[in-house]
């Protein structure tokens, strides 16, 4: 079995402005969770004019009290409190000359259980398919600063109002959680030892049977997913209105000031938050 989620957004900001913004997303008031974002590999291609880049999150997460009763924490990795962190994946292309950019982010951490896999795609709207450069071009040019969007200097910026993004999300949600055991048995008729710190909670699990117990992690998989994409939606909306108020400048100052609030344990103000920030 296999969950799917979409959700459609559009910004009202210039497709530059959306994919600068996408890139200084964390952290953000609505990305608490979010412990660092390094950059593992980054190409351009001059010829197709297409940036790819490759990044790892590190999050903090709170395992659902649902999947804690249905797993034990020592196949989740988590503590008594089912606190854990996890890696995520995420690869982007953005194509400059026609407007769009693809994402996709994936869990690295607990694959055997719950594979979550998210994409986006940005688009520029109205986009021009003849020869009209000039429109291809509108608002690209010196990474969004000349068509007067970002202020380097940190002084505000006038929005002239012109330029909006369509935004597609959706998650995939698939289960392998029988396949794991699959393993597991076929390493213990082998003579291989196998791991039985919680026997009743695990013969349990194996009396649902495992078409069963993967549609009830993807349902609460799916659950978490329809309530952060909220959070993540508003928290791009922050920086992206930091942009429009004091340009790059004050977009850097706004994630050093999230930084030293996380790391000091100080609530950020934020309004409308959807359910928890490390979900």
């Amino acid at each position: 079995m296999v969950k799917f989620y979409s959700s459609s957004e559009t910004y009202p900001y210039p497709f530059p402005a959306v994919t600068l913004a996408y890139f200084l997303r964390y952290p953000n008031p609505y990305s608490t969770h979010v412990l660092s974002t390094d950059t593992i590999a980054r190409h351009f291609d001059p010829e197709t004019q297409r940036l790819t880049t490759i990044r790892l999150h590190l999050k903090r997460s709170k395992l659902p009290a649902a999947v804690l009763k249905l797993l034990p924490r020592s196949l989740l990795g988590a503590s008594a409190t089912g606190d854990t962190q996890t890696f995520i994946l995420e690869k982007s292309v953005v194509d400059v000359k026609e407007g769009w950019m693809d994402t996709e982010s994936r869990n690295l951490e607990w694959t055997g259980v719950l594979s979550v896999v998210e994409r986006q795609k940005f688009v520029r709207p109205n986009l021009s398919t003849g020869g009209d450069d000039a429109r291809i071009w509108q608002g690209m040019e010196g990474a969004a600063r000349r068509h007067g969007f970002i202020n380097f200097g940190g002084a505000r910026v006038e929005d002239s109002g012109s330029g909006t993004t369509d935004v597609t999300s959706s998650v995939t949600l698939h289960s392998h959680i029988g396949e794991a055991w699959k393993k597991k048995r076929e390493a213990a008729r082998e003579g291989a030892a196998v791991e039985d710190d919680q026997p009743q909670k695990m013969g349990f699990l194996r009396s649902w049977g495992t078409a069963a117990l993967q549609r009830n992690i993807e349902k609460i998989g799916l659950t978490r997913a329809q309530r952060s994409q909220p959070n993540a939606r508003e928290g791009m909306k922050v920086v992206l209105e930091r942009m429009r108020e004091g340009g790059l400048v004050a977009v850097l100052e706004g994630m050093r000031r999230d930084r030293e609030d996380i790391l000091a344990g100080r609530p950020l103000a934020v309004s409308n938050r959807t359910g928890r920030d490390d979900e």
